[in-house]
């Protein structure tokens, strides 16, 4: 097994001695203790790698015990003992954080497979945490993993924005890039920490719904607004937010948040006061702000006070070993989802990965590791395992998207609006099976649509 210690609390010697003798046998080091003083004194000076938990204790419950332990964020698994008739006590302790529990009298067998399941669980978990303990040392915090210049570069960046709380952050990059970690980020190490952070997608509300989201409305504002109703704004107050996709909102929202950024002040929908708020706004988008400005479809006025301080999160493909840092980093995400075992790629794999575009960026590079660790069993994830069905799909179109570029050529404008109209004629215009071919975002595929003029 890949545990060697573990606390039985438990006030019954009887008990104590039967569970010590039996586990013994198979290699473990046991701890006891016959009350919850003396186990969580046991728990901090012996770091024990599973606590087997009576709920039955002089000094208290063992549900006492599981919520101080699971309170300091604990990766120790902890397995309760129950007797039969207190089925809601365990239903209770696996919502708080137990890993499982067993009924009294204990069945061996079925204690040592839940065991079996709680060492991998804990073994995984600690690889994990010492994993992205490594990774600080590049620029891995809040799950912006990597040690490449671009993205040291990013890191730096947030660093010296976090320390002005007020600044307002302009995200830009691809879809998939992380923009939301980097929001994340900057607002963690803020002042702002304590409070809020709030995420507006504008790509999935309505320009209707957008205002009643953001701004909050009276009662009788409209219809359905039978109460008084606080907006983002309002609930976000001394915090951030970050309002995603800002390219796609309409001339009115944009009006109302300019005099947010300019006077701090806002009124909700259908009423005729001033409500002042102090919130540090993230504004991220995939979309070329200059353009959309100069084809007049974004307010010049509001794209100056949101590009005060802007970050770029590169695209994969430019970040070198980072693609498989991030595929390790994943790989042990889904061990643990997925009660899996793997080691690492293999050497094809690597180069594999390495050599691949990365359409969908960081998004997509996790939904490839996520199907291969799910879908296979070994110790290595070889290339025969991965997915990479963009590459695949461009195959398969190759003789009917046959571009003669001896004949003058084509641009590649020209040729991704032709990509786009086939996925979309391929999936009877559904959107998200088109996106799914093209292994990009639907954000992303609406985007090209627009710019393409096919929406």
């Amino acid at each position: 097994m890949l545990c060697k210690t573990i606390l039985i609390v438990d006030d019954e010697n009887l008990i104590r001695w039967s569970l010590k003798q039996e586990l013994a046998k198979i290699g473990f080091t046991i701890f006891e203790a016959e009350n919850i003083k003396q186990a969580y004194s046991l728990f901090q000076e012996k770091d024990p790698d599973v606590i087997i938990l009576d709920q039955v204790l002089p000094d208290g419950t063992g549900i006492d015990l599981l919520t101080e332990i699971k309170l300091q964020n604990s990766f120790t698994p902890i397995i309760m003992l129950t007797a039969v008739d207190r089925s809601q006590t365990a239903v209770q302790a696996m919502k708080l954080g137990a890993f499982d529990y067993v009924t009294k009298p204990v069945n061996m067998e079925e204690l040592i497979v839940v065991l079996e399941k709680a060492c991998e669980s804990t073994h995984l978990k600690r690889q994990v945490a010492h994993f992205i303990k490594s990774q600080q040392k590049t620029c891995g915090f809040y799950g912006l993993l990597g040690s490449s210049p671009p993205m040291k570069q990013v890191c730096e960046q947030i660093s010296k924005i976090a320390q002005s709380s007020g600044t307002t952050v302009l995200l830009t990059g691809e879809s998939g890039t992380g923009k939301e970690l980097a929001a994340k980020a900057i607002h963690l190490r803020s002042e702002r920490r304590e409070k809020p952070l709030i995420l507006v997608n504008f790509s999935a509300l309505t320009e209707t719904l957008v205002e009643s989201e953001l701004f909050g409305h009276e009662r009788g504002a409209f219809t359905d607004a039978r109460i008084q109703k606080k907006g983002i704004f309002e609930i976000s107050d001394g915090g951030t937010i970050l309002l995603d996709e800002i390219g796609d909102i309409s001339q009115k929202i944009q009006v109302k948040l300019l005099r947010v950024l300019e006077q701090k002040t806002f009124q909700r929908v259908g009423g005729t006061s001033d409500i002042s708020v102090d919130v540090r706004i993230i504004a991220a988008t995939n979309q070329p702000l200059e353009r959309l400005v100069r084809e007049g479809k974004f307010r010049s006025d509001l794209y100056y006070r949101l590009n005060v301080a802007t970050i770029l999160l590169p695209p994969l493909r430019e970040r070198g070993e980072d693609i498989l840092l991030l595929a390790d980093y994943f790989l042990n995400e889904f061990n643990i989802s997925f009660h899996k075992n793997f080691k690492g790629l293999s050497e094809d794999t690597k180069k594999m990965f390495l050599n691949y575009e990365w359409p969908g960026n960081v998004r997509e590079l996790r939904n490839v590791v996520e199907r291969a660790v799910l879908m296979d069993d070994g110790e290595y994830i070889f290339s025969h395992h991965v997915e990479l069905g963009h590459i695949h799909s461009l195959r398969r179109e190759k003789s009917e998207l046959a571009f003669d570029l001896d004949s003058g050529g084509h641009s590649l404008d020209s040729i991704e609006k032709q990509i786009l109209i086939k996925a979309l004629e391929k999936t009877n215009q559904n959107q998200s099976q088109a996106a799914k071919i093209l292994k990009i975002s639907r954000d992303t595929l609406r985007y090209r649509m627009k710019k393409h003029h096919l929406l």
